[in-house]
């Protein structure tokens, strides 16, 4: 095969995966995640039903699919930073950035469908907290290595076991007010008239919020690193 054929090849398999996609969360948005299957994903994408599954393992991966890059970036942020910069904070600043993204397209009215798609889907919400439970491991080892090497500000060079400890911690104090800001935007927006206008009071509240989570994970750095100090 040549690299021209095989470029070919690929490029039309993107081209598949794309179309499947986006075929897939405009029949989630109108008729209801749990109302669409597989199979009319695959006729409405005029290809074979095997084809769907030959890109993605389930309907829940096809419904989130390009919607959580979160789930690698967040890991991303710690072990990309610029050499010398601070990891935590680091993990501060792509979440804050992050989650003003989210929240404003979540609480756009052409968005409207996928809020209501993913609330009223059991299975979804469950996958969807099984990557928030997946992002935080990622984040715990990616904190894990720095917080050992003493690069974090907070915190001195430590043993493995105590900084995948604080690690775990912080990782979670991030993750799940990030998550309480998202769950409370979407019911605002659900709660809300269709007419265009959304609440902002989640995103307004998220840059002071991950701040002040940061700053208690500096405080709690030092308790846990020195119970004297």
């Amino acid at each position: 095969m040549t690299a021209d054929i095989g470029g070919r090849r690929e490029r039309r398999k993107a081209q598949t995966r794309a179309a499947v996609r986006e075929t897939a969360q405009r029949l989630f948005a109108e008729r209801g995640f749990d109302a669409v299957t597989i199979a009319d994903v695959a006729a409405a994408a005029d290809v074979a039903v095997q084809t769907v599954f030959n890109h993605f393992e389930t309907k829940e991966a096809l419904f989130f699919d390009e919607r959580t890059p979160w789930v690698e970036l967040s890991a991303a942020a710690v072990t990309g930073r610029a050499a010398g910069a601070d990891p935590v904070s680091a993990l501060r600043a792509y979440l804050e950035s992050d989650l003003v993204n989210v929240l404003e397209r979540e609480s756009r009215p052409e968005n409207r469908g996928y809020v209501e798609a993913l609330e009223a889907s059991t299975s979804l919400r469950t996958r969807e907290r099984t990557l928030v439970e997946q992002t935080g491991e990622r984040v715990t080892a990616a904190l894990t290595t720095a917080i050992a090497h003493g690069e974090w500000s907070a915190a001195p060079a430590t043993d493995p076991a105590t900084a995948r400890v604080l690690s775990r911690l912080v990782a979670d104090l991030f993750l799940v007010a990030g998550r309480a800001l998202v769950l409370e935007n979407r019911r605002l927006v659900l709660t809300s008239e269709p007419d265009g206008r959304r609440p902002s009071a989640a995103r307004e509240a998220t840059a002071d919020t991950l701040t002040e989570v940061e700053r208690c994970a500096r405080a709690l750095a030092g308790r846990l690193l020195d119970p004297a100090g």
